[in-house]
């Protein structure tokens, strides 16, 4: 479970404005000569959700450089792993029960029963680990926790000798995924028990609309909820996060090789996404 935390966690920071409705998941960025490609991606799916949308292979084709959020090669280490549960379980006397109030503790209990996994095995689980864990529970369910886009394609890379770039280090989103929904710990695990519960739906009409760059859609089945119930959560992983690549992303704009962005598609939807910033920029942004 450990080891497929890193990859779930990805939901918690999932899924991508240049336009209301495009045809793929996949943007080329330039300004003059100068380019890349972004794509959003979805971190874990389905063998079902295969073959991938036709302009992941095109960019990919063009592009000699691949750029993921982090490192996934570190993120598969003990270490990682080590560091991570360092981070996301408590060892200082608290636990799960304490740190909720009676009311979701008890709603969190009875859901967990329901899917035949007791709580006993998580209360030195932190909040933000066990939203991620029921998270990963669900998608299990729904026989999503298979490869997704950007592991699909840093395999890939590294067959075809592909150089990689990573936007931040395996310990940044480690001190991410650790403070989610700090001082909203109740409300983040009613929501999360709120989502589990209409994972089936939300998941089809998100990929869905993810297919085909469909950032309207997105932003209303997976983004609008967290804006408003959540603000210092979206500011804190999507919205900092955006600004701290932005740099980076001008950067590769400036070699002559070409790239391939791949980060999870909510960091692409809206006016804070990575592709209205960009374009505030004065580059151009068109569907693939």
């Amino acid at each position: 479970m450990i080891k497929k935390i890193g990859k779930i966690s990805a939901l918690c920071l999932l899924v991508a404005s240049a336009s209301s409705f495009a045809a793929s998941p996949v943007w080329k960025v330039s300004k003059g000569d100068q380019t890349l490609f972004l794509g959003g991606t979805v971190h874990v799916l389905s063998q079902s959700d295969y073959p991938l949308p036709d302009a992941f292979d095109k960019a990919y084709k063009q592009a000699k450089t691949l750029a993921f959020e982090t490192d996934l090669l570190a993120a598969q280490t003990p270490e990682f792993s080590q560091q991570l549960m360092a981070k996301m379980m408590f060892n200082d006397g608290q636990t799960l029960k304490s740190a909720l109030n009676a009311k979701t503790y008890q709603a969190l209990e009875a859901h967990l029963s329901s899917r035949d996994v007791p709580i006993a095995n998580m209360l030195q689980f932190k909040p933000s680990m066990m939203s991620i864990t029921l998270t990963m529970i669900e998608l299990q369910r729904l026989g999503m926790a298979g490869t997704g886009v950007d592991e699909y394609y840093f395999m890939k890379g590294q067959g075809d000798a592909k150089s990689v770039l990573t936007l931040e280090t395996p310990a940044e989103q480690i001190d991410f995924l650790a403070n989610l929904g700090q001082g909203q710990e109740n409300e983040m695990i009613e929501l999360s028990l709120k989502d589990a519960k209409e994972m089936p739906e939300m998941m089809g009409k998100l990929k869905t609309a993810w297919r085909v760059g469909d950032n309207k859609a997105l932003a209303k089945v997976a983004l609008d909820p967290w804006v408003k119930d959540f603000p210092k959560m979206y500011n804190d992983l999507i919205v900092k996060r955006n600004n701290n690549w932005l740099p980076l992303l001008e950067k590769m704009l400036k070699t002559p090789e070409t790239e391939l962005v791949l980060v999870g598609a909510l960091h692409l939807v809206g006016d804070d996404g990575v592709l209205t910033l960009l374009k505030k920029k004065g580059y151009t942004i068109e569907n693939l």
